[in-house]
């Protein structure tokens, strides 16, 4: 492809986007790619000879833009996926066209990366630095090997040169709560921590880990011999959106010389809706700190950050440069605070994405999705065949039928595939549940309305018990 197709083809894509974008409330949230069209997809054959880009386009347009995953609809209350922000598609073109490796060095995206993670700790209120990761999973990754770094180097030991043997591995303890995303669970399998290492603490029934059942945990683990090194709180859970109480969490580790790690990944960015910003008192005071500008803020997947008190405290857990990576004097180097070396060109769509929406019209979006959430609690408060699990925190909603556990668990699939709403199901103290999640900038109140309608119609499809 020369430059000249290259823009006549480029024209053609953007309309052809645009026109898919615009028809995205006209059709269902979410349908089934029919099984003939995954072999399509699935079991294509790579020609000898290339195909025009004509054809390739139909191809998308056919086969690819049909079946979305279904985020960018209004209508889309399944996990914590958003539509992505116009602004942010654009340049992350551009980001692909530039294609730089964003390990390091001396050019713009180095930059504009460290103006991005500066805005992202402004926006809630964190004094650190920051990285740009891929998601939350990587970021807790990422902080929990940095906490386990510093722990191995105060007990008079590196866990980089001396390795993370089965005698120190089964001593040592992180603790979070039930309600934990399970990519810390992964992250301390990873770790060498296994299973064992990870504590789950209990929660009260808001969904909050219990602050008292977490200090006699880490006292008790100490007093056995054991090593806590670190806590992880939540800010958002996944099921409930429920935030931890982050200025006790905070003062415990104090108290007992914890790295604490929060996770943002989900809710993070709800302390821009000034309503709820008292509940995020004690997040300025975390060693580290995960935030998804690719969920609330609707960058485009994938863009992630992990911020720190200072980068030093990455630095110390992952540098490694060999002579033949070594950059000029100077010059700031992104792979020495992660695992990766090749990094993309995460800094221009979120850059694109918050400096063309606003701080203002961010909060205001925000905002906009908590308020769908209380709206959606209050119809379940007012319906006698629904049962409103924890009253809402944030921008989710778990609530059930009062059908019983096979009704909650097969409703999910059955208002899925009538193609009204897209919402999924979850398990909260044992029992089956609905969770709603609210990230679409574009939901409208008539959005939420059509929710709890399309839940009874599924549920009176069901024989109940």
């Amino acid at each position: 492809m020369n430059t000249e197709d290259f823009r006549r083809h480029g024209h053609v894509m953007v309309d052809l986007l645009a026109d898919y974008i615009d028809r995205l409330p006209e059709m269902p949230p979410w349908q089934s790619v029919p099984a003939d069209r995954r072999d399509v997809l699935a079991r294509q054959e790579l020609r000898p000879t290339g195909r025009s880009f004509d054809e390739l386009l139909q191809f998308m347009a056919d086969e690819i833009l049909t079946y979305p995953f279904g985020n960018g609809h209004p209508r889309f209350f399944a996990w914590g996926n958003s539509p992505p922000a116009l602004e942010g598609v654009l340049a992350d073109f551009m980001a692909a066209a530039m294609n730089p490796s964003c390990a390091g060095g001396d050019h713009a995206a180095i930059y504009l990366e460290q103006c991005v993670t500066r805005w992202l700790a402004e926006l809630v209120g964190y004094v650190g630095e920051g990285v740009l990761v891929s998601g939350g999973a990587d970021g807790a990754l990422t902080a929990l090997a940095a906490a386990r770094h510093r722990a191995s180097i105060r007990d008079g030991w590196d866990d980089r040169t001396g390795g993370f043997t089965n005698d120190r591995a089964g001593r040592y303890r992180l603790y979070a709560s039930a309600e934990t995303h399970s990519c810390q669970r992964k992250a301390s399998r990873l770790l060498g921590l296994g299973d064992a290492g990870l504590r789950l603490v209990p929660t009260d029934s808001a969904g909050r880990v219990d602050v008292d059942a977490l200090i006699a945990a880490v006292r008790d683990d100490r007093a056995s011999g054991l090593r806590p090194f670190c806590v992880v709180a939540n800010a958002g859970v996944v099921s409930t959106g429920a935030i931890d109480p982050l200025a006790d969490i905070a003062q415990l580790c104090d108290d007992e010389q914890l790295w604490f790690h929060v996770d943002g990944s989900l809710g993070g960015f709800g302390i821009l809706d000034e309503r709820r910003r008292p509940l995020y008192e004690g997040l300025e005071r975390a060693d580290s700190l995960v935030l998804d500008p690719h969920k609330w803020l609707s960058v485009p997947i994938d863009c992630a950050a992990i911020l720190v008190r200072g980068l030093d405290e990455l630095r110390n857990a992952f540098s490694l440069v060999p002579p033949y990576l070594r950059g000029a004097s100077g010059e700031l180097w992104y792979s020495e605070f992660v695992y990766d070396q090749t990094r993309p060109f995460r800094a221009l769509k979120l850059w694109a994405t918050l400096a063309g929406t606003g701080r203002d019209e961010l909060a205001t979006r925000i905002a906009r999705n908590i308020d769908h959430a209380l709206r959606l609690a209050d119809q379940i408060k007012r319906n006698d065949d629904l049962e409103l699990l924890v009253p809402p925190d944030l921008n989710v909603v778990a609530f059930r039928h009062v059908a019983g556990d096979d009704v909650n668990r097969a409703i999910p699939g059955l208002v899925q595939s009538a193609g009204d709403v897209y919402l999924r199901g979850t398990v909260l103290n044992g029992r089956e549940a609905l969770r709603v999640c609210f990230m679409h900038y574009g939901t409208t109140t008539d959005d939420v309305d059509c929710i709890l309608p399309a839940v009874l119609r599924a549920a009176s499809q069901l024989p109940t018990p």
